[in-house]
């Protein structure tokens, strides 16, 4: 039991590994996911998914499912177009390539949805749907980048008329002439393949739509952004403060439950129709096929440019992004990766080309990294590359190259801003972790066929909301994208924490909201109780997306933390008798300047406003609470001339991470034997949250590196429809992984805080690929396509044998 009203003042709270919040309900088994929740009369909906990659709907009949006991409603894409909207879509085409939650006259990729049933039980549902009978005219499908980038080939939508969807190219420098006179040019094809975040629940929403009075609330497990909830209310014909949406636990999210807001307008659609409530959980193969968050697909040709010294002059990325049938996010990512294009490299010259292409596949959308994950992956590939060229060790390239601390802030190619660092001692740090002389002795006397790889690179975090529409150059207004939270402190010095964005997604929200909110008040952690309100008061929030969420929240809870100071500087200087100026704040207490020991409790201060409002000498309002709305300033517009994009992700990490691994030639087959991650995250809340991020980011990294696939053929069949086709790794693939933390705080932050949650995978795929190419050296293996499966691995293994 705590003790209320007691300083904490001996103890400060942020830094320290305490022990996850959110942690006792989920190990009891009481963290009630989405699935596990029921309404009164609930009824329960699947969807029917398209077979076909491509194709016009020809005709549905559903007469034998709605003869069915117990089927209540089907509801088909047709019939929903003419009663609901289209779903909110925040890329460049919202007119041209319709989005629908169901198909209305042609499907674009496999287990697109073509109609609805909704059924007394979720058992009934799934037997209707084989009684559904659907006529389909296939068309050709576009599968392949290639058949996307043939102009001959039929466009996926009509209204577009090409699937060649977007094309921009971008320059900063004097990159021809670098380019032409560089004493050195390397070039590689690069190929990163399709794949996705899996998480432990997939996206589920249970709507319940009053009838009554036109409001509509929705539990679900996704949707963040709350302050872009408008529109899924013109979707589903509410107004604005007619839907209330309640989060749920994530179950697991790794950015694909970010603004997945497909399955929250379906059970919302279904309930408006039924006027009962309405329950729709995703079963695996829905969220394979139809979660409307792949992960980038890309090729590229990148070039670097370099001295004879090893300093890297230029960089020139061409790549070719397929996004799929949609495109609900433009091309952000490629945004995404331009906020850190030269990663901790100062490379003065750089020109990149987009082509986006869309294909029979379905479409992409938030998965960690957002992007960046493949631009580090390149970069690094290529100073890997430039190190082999000059036959220079591939650690003392990356320490020739670094942007040296006294440089920060500083600016980068087409504007962003990096804003503090130590890079070179991240990455003295890692390597004095791990015994490289003893690995590659092993190596040598074993015979054994082991490497050692890094990776140098960049975490950005805190995005700006104009990272969506900077490279199509939509008009828009700068938006740091804020955070709110609402403060109440009780007549017994009870502390309540209301969050207005999306709920638990496993990155220790309410740990780090305890924390923070513990040293800013100087109460006891045991006093705090975190919830989250949903989306109904109105406050804006976007919750945790682009490593942003520890940020944001800080600022918030550090404005309406003082505005509760203040409040209690005024009160409790009149109950002292004592002038304001008389008086000061001590964690927890406000004392006497003159006798420190005369003091007001925050809990004395609190019973007073709450409950004794009318023995104050002072006319002061009721309670001590306040709300606080965070939109972070450093942030500034694009200039519109495709030089200069503005400052939109400024606050960024760094991680140095080094792999070692053994191949078998024979099978292809890769071993971690040895792991380290080092990260400056600028001042750490949480050492132990953090290292579970990084760790399981890491984890991500190794599946994407080397399994994780989302394998389509050429006509747009998924081939990889459950977890027996699409492989993730398991406890048995993660190696013990060593973490460290540096810290470098941020000038622009509260507390010099900055994001961490993509960290692993944004640093993973390039050292495992350093470190395969280092094993397999004899063999003139490079890796310059992911995942490196056995398959590939022994195929490229082969080909030198070939060569030979």
């Amino acid at each position: 039991m705590s003790d209320r009203g007691q300083s904490s003042s001996a103890t400060s709270w942020l830094g320290k590994s305490m022990p996850r919040v959110e942690d006792p309900k989920f190990l009891l088994g009481k963290g009630r996911y989405i699935d596990d929740l029921a309404l009164p009369d609930m009824l329960h909906a699947v969807i029917i998914p398209s077979p076909h990659a491509h194709a016009t709907i020809v005709s549905i009949d559903t007469s034998a499912a709605l003869a069915m006991p117990g089927v209540v409603r089907v509801l088909t894409g047709g019939e929903a177009a003419t009663v609901f909207g289209p779903l909110p879509d925040l890329g460049p085409y919202p007119e041209k390539h319709i989005w629908r939650a169901i198909a209305a006259e042609k499907v674009r990729y496999v287990g697109e949805p073509v109609a609805v049933i909704v059924a007394a039980s979720r058992a009934l549902a799934e037997d209707a749907r084989q009684a559904v009978k659907v006529d389909y005219a296939p068309l050709p499908p576009i599968g392949t980048l290639e058949q996307a980038l043939d102009n001959d080939s039929v466009p996926i939508h009509e209204d577009l008329g090409t699937n060649r969807v977007f094309e921009r190219a971008l320059s900063w420098g004097d990159v021809d002439e670098v380019f032409e006179s560089a004493d050195h040019v390397v070039r590689d094809r690069l190929r990163w393949r399709r794949s996705g975040a899996q998480p432990m629940e997939t996206v589920g929403a249970i709507a319940d739509y009053d009838s009554a009075t036109g409001a509509m609330r929705i539990h679900t497990n996704s949707l963040t952004f709350s302050n872009f909830l408008f529109m899924l209310a013109e979707t589903l014909g509410l107004q604005s403060n007619q839907l209330q949406v309640l989060p749920a636990p994530a179950g697991g999210s790794f950015g694909s439950k970010t603004w997945a807001v497909k399955v929250a307008a379906l059970a919302g659609m279904m309930s408006k129709l039924c006027a009962r409530p309405v329950k729709f959980v995703e079963d695996r193969f829905d969220n394979i096929s139809n979660c409307d968050h792949h992960g980038s697909d890309r090729l590229y040709d990148a070039a670097l440019a370099f001295s004879d010294n090893g300093e890297l002059l230029g960089l020139q990325i061409d790549v070719v992004d397929d996004y799929g049938a949609y495109l609900q996010y433009g091309v952000g990512t490629h945004a995404n990766a331009l906020s850190q294009v030269v990663g901790p490299y100062r490379i003065a010259h750089v020109s990149y080309q987009l082509t986006a292409v869309l294909t029979n596949k379905c479409q992409q959308g938030a998965c960690r990294g957002f992007g960046s994950e493949v631009h580090n992956w390149v970069l690094e590939r290529m100073v890997d590359m430039a190190a082999a060229k000059l036959k220079m060790d591939r650690f003392e390239i990356r320490r020739k190259n670094f942007i040296p601390s006294s440089a920060f802030p500083y600016r980068i190619p087409f504007g962003n801003e990096y804003d503090s660092g130590d890079y070179f001692a991240v990455l003295d740090k890692a390597i004095s972790m791990l015994d490289i002389a003893a690995w590659r002795k092993k190596a040598a006397t074993e015979n054994r066929f082991i490497g050692v790889g890094v990776c140098t690179a960049n975490e950005r975090s805190g995005f700006a909301g104009t990272e969506l529409g900077l490279l199509i150059d939509q008009p828009m207004r700068v938006t740091s994208m804020p955070e709110s939270v609402n403060i109440s402190v009780d007549a017994v010095g009870g502390v309540t924490v209301s969050l207005f964005s999306g709920a638990f997604t496993g990155n220790s929200a309410e740990t780090v909201v305890t924390q923070l909110l513990a040293d800013e008040l100087g109460v006891n952690p045991t006093d705090i109780v975190v919830r989250y309100a949903g989306s109904h008061a109105g406050y804006p929030g976007t919750g945790p997306a682009g490593s942003r969420f520890t940020i944001m929240v800080a600022g918030a809870i550090n404005q309406a933390a003082e505005i509760i100071r203040k409040k209690a500087i005024t009160v409790a200087a009149a109950l002292m008798e004592l002038p304001l100026e008389d008086v000061y704040w001590d964690a927890g207490f406000v004392r006497s300047k003159q006798n420190p020991n005369e003091a007001k409790s925050l809990i004395e201060i609190a019973a007073m406003t709450q409950l004794f409002k009318h023995n104050l000498p002072i006319d002061i309002s009721t309670g001590l609470e306040a709300s606080a709305v965070f939109d972070h300033p450093h942030m500034t517009l694009p200039k519109g001339d495709g030089k200069d994009f503005g400052i939109f992700f400024p606050f960024v990490g760094h991680g140095c991470h080094i792999a070692v691994v053994e191949v078998d030639p024979d099978l292809g087959s890769v071993s971690i034997l040895d792991y380290v991650a080092v990260h400056d995250n600028g001042t750490v809340v949480n050492p132990r949250s953090l290292e579970g991020q990084i760790r399981g980011g890491t984890a991500h990294g190794i599946g994407t590196t080397l399994m994780e696939e989302y394998v389509y053929s050429d006509n747009g069949e998924l081939m990889t429809r459950n977890y027996h086709h699409y492989a993730i790794p398991t406890s048995m693939d993660i190696p013990e992984i060593k973490v460290a933390h540096l810290e470098t705080p941020s000038p622009f932050t509260p507390h010099g805080i900055k994001g961490g949650g993509e960290a692993g995978r944004l640093m993973a795929p390039a050292a495992i690929s350093s470190a395969i190419d280092d094993a397999l050296s004899a063999y003139h293996v490079r890796v310059n396509e992911i995942p490196a499966t056995p398959e590939r691995i022994a195929g490229w293994i082969q080909g030198e044998n070939a060569k030979a």
